[in-house]
């Protein structure tokens, strides 16, 4: 190795070494000591001193510090080079895309079967709830994607459109007594009428303007739903929201109940495969209906938007019906999503539509990469799937989150999934993937 490498190596460590120091204030007295009731103390509080798990979080910060000094931010030395060839390439593993959805596919119409038959109906209950969050999340992405990932606006406030189909589920049951299948559809009409709404005002603002706009609208919606108490419940929320039929056929006890109808024994995890199915049928659904709008001029439209809007406006496009239908149809899919979330929770508040809840999807379409279907999908697996296993661990799960969005965003700059097949070509080729590089703000 040559003494320009020693040099650098050198370097290197002594920058995590600081980096090393600085977690070291930080994690000693937000890791290392903890107030617990101690029971030598009478009840009293007392401090728990937590060294060794200050050392792990140090040994992280050294230990990615050095990775990142040596192999990602100095990519003009030799040792950067060598290093960079060993990097994992998933443009390389570009073609395997195409049999990636219907892998997944296959996989969760046989979820139910394959945990009945691993855990049995008790054991199940739990692993089939989290493939209903991860689902409602991966639905929730593909529709925030249409707005973000394929039209190139920055929303920061999508958990609004989600509240509104929420509590329009909630609303027209209790005040009008309608099924779930009447209001499934309205909810979305609801939501993408509001969706409109918040287009209109935006159509002359771009990048940071609209965030701060969009990010206003959701906390808009949600003050409204906690203060409108006569209307909303308010903080109490609405309880008591009735649940989905199988065409009529309740999911009761005894005679004229789903299990009496088909001969089954009654068992309480048929209502819950049902709401898995439906809910897959919902995502599956959306997914389909973004990839043939991909294909037609409005779907065209929203990537010429995304690339350069004054150029779009020069080839005679209407921007304003084209962001206007990118904000409806996003919102009209986060209405569905959320009325589905209303009858299977039989409760709503404000507080489940946080301003967090929006950085959630926005981060699963950001780190799956942007404007793409598939990588929504796997970044909702991770990040909601994952550590929904951790949850004990509540104490270190966001700073796990954000060390994982962090070597994500260092590692792959674009998203997880930074190629795509384009809706159309100059060469007129199909199948050819384009790098995220070669496009606007790695919308690939």
């Amino acid at each position: 190795m040559s003494v320009k490498s020693d040099n650098f190596f050198m370097d290197s460590v002594k920058d995590a070494a600081a980096g090393g120091l600085i977690a070291l204030a930080l994690f000693a007295v937000l890791i290392g000591m903890k107030a617990e009731v101690a029971s030598g103390l009478g009840g009293q509080l007392g401090i728990v001193y937590r060294w060794g798990a200050v050392a792990v979080a140090v040994a992280i910060v050294f230990g990615g510090r050095l990775l990142l000094n040596l192999f990602v931010w100095k990519a003009e030395t030799p040792v950067t080079q060598t290093a960079g060839s060993l990097m994992p390439n998933l443009q390389s593993l570009a073609p395997l895309g195409k049999y990636a959805m219907p892998i997944f596919l296959v996989l969760a119409v046989v979820l139910p079967f394959l945990l009945m038959s691993a855990y049995g109906a008790r054991g199940s209950r739990q692993y089939l709830d989290l493939a209903i969050l991860v689902t409602t999340y991966v639905m929730l992405g593909w529709g925030l994607n249409i707005v973000v990932g394929l039209a190139g606006l920055l929303d920061l406030g999508y958990v609004a459109f989600y509240a509104v189909g929420a509590y329009s589920y909630a609303l027209l049951a209790e005040y009008f007594g309608f099924s779930f299948w009447i209001c499934l559809p309205l909810a979305g009409i609801l939501a993408a009428f509001w969706g409109i709404i918040l287009g209109f005002p935006v159509l002359r603002l771009r990048g940071d303007y609209l965030a701060i706009v969009t990010l206003a609208f959701g906390e808009i919606i949600r003050v409204v739903l906690l203060n409108w108490y006569e209307f909303t419940g308010g903080p109490d929320g609405i309880s008591g929201i009735p649940r989905p039929s199988f065409f009529g056929i309740e999911f009761t006890r005894g005679e004229g109940g789903f299990a009496d109808t088909f001969g089954l024994e009654f068992s309480s995890i048929h209502r819950i495969i049902f709401l898995y199915y439906l809910i897959l049928l919902m995502a599956l659904i959306t997914n389909f209906v973004t990839m043939r709008l991909r294909k037609l001029p409005v779907g065209r439209a929203w990537e010429a938007l995304r690339e350069d809007e004054i150029a779009c406006r020069s080839l005679g496009i209407n921007t304003t019906n084209t962001k206007l239908t990118a904000f409806a149809l996003g919102a009209m899919f986060g209405g569905f999503a959320g009325s589905f979330f209303a009858t299977r929770q039989g409760f709503i508040s404000p507080e489940s539509f946080t301003f967090i809840e929006s950085a959630v999807i926005l981060a699963i379409v950001v780190l799956g990469g942007l404007g793409s279907q598939i990588g929504v999908v796997i970044a909702a697996i991770v990040m909601i799937g994952g550590f929904e296993f951790f949850r004990g661990l509540e104490e270190y799960r966001m700073l796990v989150f954000g060390l994982l969005m962090v070597i994500i965003m260092v590692w792959k700059p674009r998203g997880l999934i930074s190629t795509r097949n384009p809706s159309i070509t100059l060469s007129g080729k199909k199948g050819k993937g384009i790098s995220s590089d070669l496009v606007q703000e790695g919308h690939g």
